[in-house]
């Protein structure tokens, strides 16, 4: 008897729905969830012929199927396949848009240096509450697994996980299945406590791997200021001004741009709440992040590229910087960024 399509999607109903409830799932409900416009006896027909090729199995105690581990095997490695096909769709086309997006930035931090006559900074765009797409645990050996995490932006996160019990196959499998109905799709900020215990209980004596694959799933989708690009233009700007030409004093503000991880780093612990809509925050002398900056003012803002994608740009100056222009420069480059973003996409 041959899994043809129809099959494979009522199958894939009953699974999910079983997911979601946790009771034996009827024709009747199949048919309400499915596009397939099947009647209830046409339904049960192969369903019938679904348990017959070990795919679904009938408690004695209702009329209803659950998906047998052969089922559930054949749901994880379609779901696995499909998700490796997205991630290799996607990767060429997301390398070209990465390389497009580098040069519109390095433009337009450049055009900004030259509006303003000071030095000026912007990184790429991050993903903010990233959401969590797709997990896969994969037995290294008895007492370790292999957590794959992968985010929005095909962020991918591998992390080993110590086992306090041996874990075979089939426990993998409802561990995989369990944590891809409770996570996908949701932020690390959405990932509450009584869900994280809810998955415990259901994960039994591997309680522990539940711990673990949330800690993973928070570092994988947490922004790491290293990896962090940016992107700076008109560190020279700094000799105009006598008060930042003193050579010691100018080699180390070059010196910051130049090498940037500390530019990544004071964005990275400076970041405007979201709920602030400018985004504009302003440090002028001792109140900026860094010490080689002390006799320095610091304007920075926020850009939204929508989707969760969002950057800063910096502008760094003497004190005495003429505010109203870096403000303005700033607020038309928030406004202008996302259709700048959209023109060179096209």
């Amino acid at each position: 008897m041959e899994l043809d399509a129809r099959k494979k999607t009522i199958l894939t109903a009953i699974i999910q729905t079983y997911l979601e409830t946790g009771e034996p799932v009827g024709s009747r409900t199949i048919s309400k969830y499915t596009d397939l416009n099947l009647s209830s006896a046409t339904i049960r027909n192969e369903m019938s012929d679904l348990e017959e090729m070990g795919y679904i199995i009938q408690p004695h105690t209702s009329a209803g199927r659950i998906p047998s581990d052969k089922g559930y095997r054949l749901y994880v490695d379609e779901l696995i396949r499909t998700k490796d096909k997205e991630v290799a769709d996607m990767k060429d086309m997301m390398i070209q848009k990465t390389d497009k997006l580098e040069k519109m930035l390095k433009q337009v931090v450049k055009v900004l240096a030259s509006n303003t006559n000071y030095a000026t900074l912007i990184t790429g765009p991050a993903y903010h509450q990233t959401r969590l797409k797709f997990i896969q645990l994969t037995k290294v050996n008895e007492l370790q697994l292999l957590a794959i995490i992968v985010a929005e932006g095909n962020l991918v996160k591998n992390q080993m996980i110590k086992l306090e019990e041996p874990v075979d196959d089939e426990k993998i499998l409802k561990l995989n299945l369990l944590l891809n109905t409770q996570l996908n799709g949701k932020t690390v900020g959405e990932i509450n406590l009584d869900m994280i215990m809810q998955m415990k209980q259901q994960a039994g004596i591997h309680s522990n791997v539940i711990s673990s694959v949330v800690d993973a799933v928070a570092e994988a989708i947490q922004i790491d200021h290293e990896d962090m690009p940016v992107y700076t233009s008109g560190a020279k700007n700094i000799f105009k001004y006598p008060e930042l030409a003193d050579t010691s004093k100018a080699s180390e503000l070059i010196s910051i741009f130049e090498e940037k991880n500390e530019l990544a780093e004071m964005i990275m612990e400076n970041r405007p709440d979201e709920e602030d809509e400018s985004g504009i925050q302003v440090y002028i002398g001792n109140e900026t992040p860094l010490n080689n900056m002390k006799d320095c003012s610091i304007v920075t803002a926020s850009y939204d590229l929508g989707k969760g994608m969002r950057g800063t740009i910096g502008i760094v100056g003497p004190k005495r910087m003429d505010y109203e222009n870096v403000v303005d420069n700033l607020k038309t480059l928030q406004s202008q960024l996302d259709l700048i973003f959209k023109q060179d996409e096209d």
